[in-house]
């Protein structure tokens, strides 16, 4: 089968891989639809641990070929997407629903093989049939989508909070669909350019913020007043998360749900302490796919204007160069098989 491969840091090449072998537990899935994320830029850099040689792709769908348990065979022919999740599903931590605390987690696209290939084995429990109405573009969503859900799960956000999301990246722009779903108030997008806020408009925010251009706390005086209920930091930089501790209403929670790089930062500590605010770590939101789903099945959500680019694997180099530049109005590229 073709496959996109990291042979090692800053080397990755179209080649001939062998069909993988399924393990036991898991489904073999023929690959329909898998979308880059910024990670897997991180990974190809060397700045996220993995385990090279390494086939990347962590958001994706397709249809299962071939399970290894006869007990999984209702899946076969089955439109699907899924967790990356490997893990044992005995200890406390894997019966309790919390899998990434699991003593044994692996995840696929990072220490086990992913979906920049014609097919991927996932373990067949973290499996998530696709309703007709969603495609596999959109489908392949739903890990980026449930980031969203699981972050705003986190924050304690409510209908008729205020919220201001900072960054409109892919995950930015995930939270901003969530929370319309979630019936929150005078929505805010802010991001350093005006690249995605066009989108982020389109999308249902309230009101946008090219910080380059305005200065975000003149402008969040005129949107929430007092302060935001729920701030969601989406970039990981160090000055935007200084400007989120600030930009809080006394009592609210912010959210920090971007990558920061292994990177130490200097926050001012009385901020958070004189404010009473909440500070929320959110790297690790799992299980949502079904729910993500739900959600693009029933209209509360459209994936689409997040999907800007339909490439092959063959144009792998393409895409990979797209989603370190960014270009205007460029959210996410997504192979197509």
């Amino acid at each position: 089968m073709k496959a996109a491969v990291v042979e090692k840091v800053g080397v990755i090449t179209l080649k001939d891989v062998p069909k993988p072998e399924i393990p036991q537990g898991f489904a073999l899935v023929k690959v329909k639809s898998c979308a880059i994320c910024a990670t897997d830029i991180e990974v190809i850099e060397g700045n996220i641990p993995a385990d090279y040689p390494l086939i990347m792709g962590h958001e994706w769908s397709g249809i299962v070929e071939a399970v290894e348990n006869p007990d999984d065979s209702h899946f076969v022919g089955k439109r699907v997407t899924g967790s990356n999740d490997i893990v044992c599903l005995k200890c406390e931590a894997c019966r309790s629903g919390n899998w990434r605390y699991c003593k044994n987690f692996r995840e696929i696209g990072f220490r086990g093989n992913g979906a920049y290939a014609e097919y991927i084995c996932v373990p067949a429990y973290g499996l998530c049939e696709l309703p007709e109405n969603v495609s596999f573009p959109e489908a392949a969503l739903a890990e980026p989508l449930g980031v969203a859900l699981g972050t705003l799960e986190k924050s304690g956000a409510a209908f008729d909070d205020s919220i201001l999301i900072i960054g409109a990246g892919s995950i930015g722009l995930c939270m901003l669909a969530v929370a319309k779903a979630m019936g929150l108030k005078n929505i805010i997008v802010a991001a350093y350019s005006r690249k995605r806020l066009e989108i982020a408009k389109n999308m249902g925010a309230s009101f946008t913020i090219a910080t380059s251009e305005e200065d975000i706390f003149a402008q969040m005086k005129k949107y929430h007043l007092e302060g935001s209920d729920i701030i969601i930091e989406c970039t990981g930089m160090e000055s935007c998360i200084q400007d989120s501790l600030k930009l809080a209403k006394k009592g609210g929670a912010v959210v920090l749900a971007g990558y920061g790089r292994g990177k130490v930062m200097n926050i001012r500590m009385d901020d958070i302490h004189i404010n009473n605010l909440r500070v929320i770590g959110a790297g690790n939101n799992w299980n949502k796919h079904k729910q993500a789903v739900s959600l693009m099945a029933r209209g509360a959500v459209d994936m689409k204007p997040l999907i800007t680019a339909k490439l092959s694997i063959e144009d792998y180099a393409r895409g990979i160069e797209m989603a370190k530049t960014r270009p205007q109005g460029f959210v996410k590229a997504v192979f197509e098989f």
